[in-house]
């Protein structure tokens, strides 16, 4: 755990670099003239989709504004095989933490409102009194940003006691925002192949305790599950499971979300294209085992 929290001795929070996550579960430029001296049109820019949403933070009453992006604004270009959402001209993910800047509570948009009072008792007791402060004045949020703010995210997931699949869901989005991360690199730049590597190693970590998570919490807990049915869920398990060569645990899941009568057809035919995967990952495998 301590890699995948690593970094939170900036925000006054390094006790909590070394937290057990499952304990309790086992550019662009503005535009100018065109050819000719015809203006070209206005070049769209990330702080475009963004506007300042009014917070009030659940743990200590304290009203604040948070980076949002604007509903209907980003164009969907498409999607990983593992779900992660790619959006033109801007990274939505890096917008879906909201942080208080005063007592260090910090949730995925779709928690944050979400609290008990014994949760928000263990936030003010084990983050707020370490807690030195958000300091971002930026019109975005940059990646290394968006990484401290998922940092202290899950740690606050941690310390209330969150359900499996609230710290797994923070542990996928951070490994897709990892992802973005690297795919945002300047190829050109002489250190962009040695951090490439040291982010997908981040993001594999990541993916790992995210695939750990949701196998936890899909035996304890109900669906729909991070606003996700159980088909999307199995699916998005079968994938990482086959990323780190857990076949049996993906050939299972695979299966039910194909003989499932409530699987959409889409769904069964994202299975079936994830099965052909899987064979051919097998295959693999068992003709190296023969050399």
């Amino acid at each position: 755990m301590a890699g995948i929290l690593s970094g939170l001795e900036k925000l006054g929070l390094g006790n909590l670099t070394e937290a057990n996550l499952y304990d309790d579960a086992k550019k662009n430029e503005k535009a100018g003239a065109g050819e000719g001296g015809k203006p070209q049109a206005p070049v769209v820019q990330e702080q475009d989709f963004l506007f300042e949403k009014a917070q009030s933070c659940p743990v200590c009453d304290t009203a604040f504004k948070a980076k949002t992006v604007k509903i209907g604004r980003a164009k969907l270009k498409g999607t990983d095989m593992d779900l992660r959402p790619k959006y033109e001209s801007i990274d939505l993910l890096k917008y879906d933490v909201i942080v208080c800047p005063k007592c260090g509570y910090a949730a995925l948009s779709r928690y944050f409102k979400y609290m008990t009072g014994a949760q928000a008792k263990l936030i003010k007791q084990n983050i707020t009194p370490n807690y030195k402060g958000n300091t971002h004045t930026g019109e975005t949020i940059s990646y290394e940003e968006a990484l401290e703010r998922y940092q202290l995210t899950l740690a606050n997931a941690i310390v209330k006691r969150a359900r499996a699949s609230e710290k797994a869901y923070i542990c996928l989005k951070s490994a897709w925002l990892l992802r973005g991360y690297a795919e945002s690199l300047d190829e050109a730049a002489e250190d962009t192949k040695a951090k490439k590597e040291e982010l997908e190693t981040q993001e594999n970590e990541y993916l790992q305790n995210a695939l750990e998570g949701f196998l936890a919490a899909r035996q304890s807990e109900t669906f729909p599950m991070c606003g996700m049915d159980e088909q999307t869920v199995d699916y998005l398990i079968s994938v990482m499971a086959i990323r780190f060569e857990q076949y049996d645990v993906a050939s299972k899941l695979i299966g039910t979300i194909i003989t499932s009568t409530a699987a959409s057809p889409r769904m069964k035919d994202k299975a079936r294209d994830l099965k052909e995967i899987l064979v051919q990952k097998i295959k693999e495998k068992n003709s190296a085992a023969k050399k």
